[in-house]
């Protein structure tokens, strides 16, 4: 009976396939997830360039209001404008750089 024992290997092979199998399907996943962040962020730039591409500039004229039976002025709202202008970053324009490298200073009285 030990010696049947020691010589059945037919759980071995069940458990190495289950592992392979698990190995393939997570290592799919992982591409898988990948590829979704991907198309989720071109998405969100898509948003936000839409969002950039929105002019805000505005006007208004201004009103005021006499006296009808003088020419003195009763009340006068001034105009006002903002002209929207093309921003750094509208559009994917920003340009992200890394720097180099700084190394540390040397270490004087153990700090």
């Amino acid at each position: 009976m030990l010696k049947q024992l020691l010589n059945d290997e037919t759980g071995f092979i069940i458990s190495a396939e289950l592992v392979l199998v698990a190995t393939i399907l997570v290592i799919g996943m992982i591409v898988g997830l990948s590829e979704i962040q991907h198309a989720v962020v071109q998405e969100l730039n898509d948003v936000a360039d839409a969002i950039g591409c929105v002019n805000q500039g505005f006007f208004y004229t201004g009103f005021s209001a006499a006296k009808s039976d003088s020419a003195q002025l009763k009340s006068f709202t001034n105009g006002s404008f903002f002209i929207d202008e093309f921003d750094d970053c509208d559009q994917n324009q920003c340009a992200l750089v890394c720097d180099a490298p700084i190394p540390e200073s040397p270490k004087v009285g153990g700090f």
